[in-house]
């Protein structure tokens, strides 16, 4: 069992960042909205809040590292050039996509809108945990600012889904390979 570094590159992006940042937005919506709406004593909601907090922070930072590191580790590979006279498009995932009219789809609006689509997910978290962290449970008295962190907290998993579905697509259809090789195992087929 072998992979490259970078299908690996592309693992972690997308399965390890992505995945877990989609997980934690099911939780964190629920979690914003029992936050801000329920009549919890005062010492019990203290520990909530710090834990919610932390929560956010750690969605904040899996939601920029998964966009970073496809902008800046995979993007790269993928819009790489070949150089003239290469048949064999199979290093060069925008290229291949193109090259056939039942794929060139998956470029012109799966990674054209995942290029863009994709910022707003870090954004979006971001701009809901700096409000949480302003108005903590003071959110409940607050019900337009408290609808509109909903909003974008739904908004943000939303647009992460997009990515993440197009993501999937494209690495179905032309993944990003290359780069060293890793051994994972040297099982022996029975």
């Amino acid at each position: 069992m072998e992979i490259t570094a970078r299908s690996l590159w592309t693992l972690i992006h997308g399965m390890g960042f992505g995945a877990l940042y989609l997980l934690a937005c099911s939780g964190a919506f629920i979690e914003l909205y029992r936050f801000t709406t329920s009549s919890t004593p005062v010492g019990e909601t203290a520990r909530q809040e710090r834990f919610l907090k932390v929560y956010l922070v750690t969605m904040v930072v899996l939601a920029w590292t998964a966009v970073l590191t496809g902008t800046y580790v995979i993007y790269p590979w993928y819009r790489a050039v070949p150089p003239p006279g290469t048949q064999d498009l199979e290093l060069f995932p925008q290229r291949l996509l193109m090259s056939s009219p039942s794929t060139a789809g998956w470029h012109s609006l799966g990674m054209e809108w995942k290029e863009h689509i994709a910022w707003f997910a870090p954004i979006s978290i971001t701009m809901v945990a700096f409000i949480f962290f302003r108005y903590g449970r003071d959110l409940k008295n607050h019900k337009q600012l408290r609808t509109g962190v909903l909003a974008f907290a739904l908004a943000s998993f939303v647009s992460a889904g997009i990515a993440g579905f197009f993501g999937a697509m494209l690495d179905k259809y032309a993944p990003v390979q290359g780069g060293q090789t890793i051994q994972l195992s040297n099982g022996v087929a029975k």
